[in-house]
């Protein structure tokens, strides 16, 4: 649960935080075939495409009314595409000061896994201790990874912090 005039540059962080992810990879927002994502100072070819600045833009610019949906897209390499749909308007709150995560399902991917491929891989690999990859796996996971285990109350206490527990790099 989020405001509307929450800024995009914000959404970002949210979901970055929200899926456990580094915030080390490139992203954008797509709707109706544009683009808006930040301007790169050396990005020679931003005026031959589809793109916008979304540096001022607000999720109420993108998502206006009950089922609008948009696309999150991050590190382009991995192709993570996630489909966010504006599921109700709620009335405003003035309580609440931060954004809320109401539910969650699995541990998310982690950072450069390989995409949604790559992390099947490995999901299948960490269910083999004899396999060949298993402990290098381990190793960079570490041995606390569960790919069920999801924390509903973990995410919403780093959602309370500065930059919604967005690490900045």
């Amino acid at each position: 649960m989020i405001h509307s005039d929450l800024l995009l540059s914000d959404f970002h962080k949210i979901i970055q935080t929200s899926m456990g992810w580094t915030n080390s990879h490139l992203h954008q927002f797509i709707k109706n075939r544009t683009f808006y994502t930040v301007k790169m100072q050396d990005d020679d070819l931003w005026g031959e495409m589809d793109n916008v600045d979304y540096r001022n833009m607000k999720v109420s610019d993108l998502l206006k009314k009950e089922k609008d949906e948009v696309v999150y897209e991050y590190d382009f390499g991995d192709g993570w595409e996630h489909n966010i749909i504006l599921e109700k308007i709620l009335p405003l709150d003035t309580n609440t000061k931060h954004p809320i995560c109401l539910t969650g399902k699995m541990n998310c991917p982690p950072e450069d896994c390989g995409g949604i491929w790559g992390y099947s891989n490995m999901l299948e690999i960490l269910k083999d201790p004899d396999h060949e990859e298993y402990e290098s796996y381990i190793e960079w996971l570490g041995e606390k990874f569960d790919p069920e285990d999801f924390n509903k109350d973990e995410v919403n206490e780093l959602l309370r912090e500065k930059d919604y527990g967005c690490i900045k790099f």
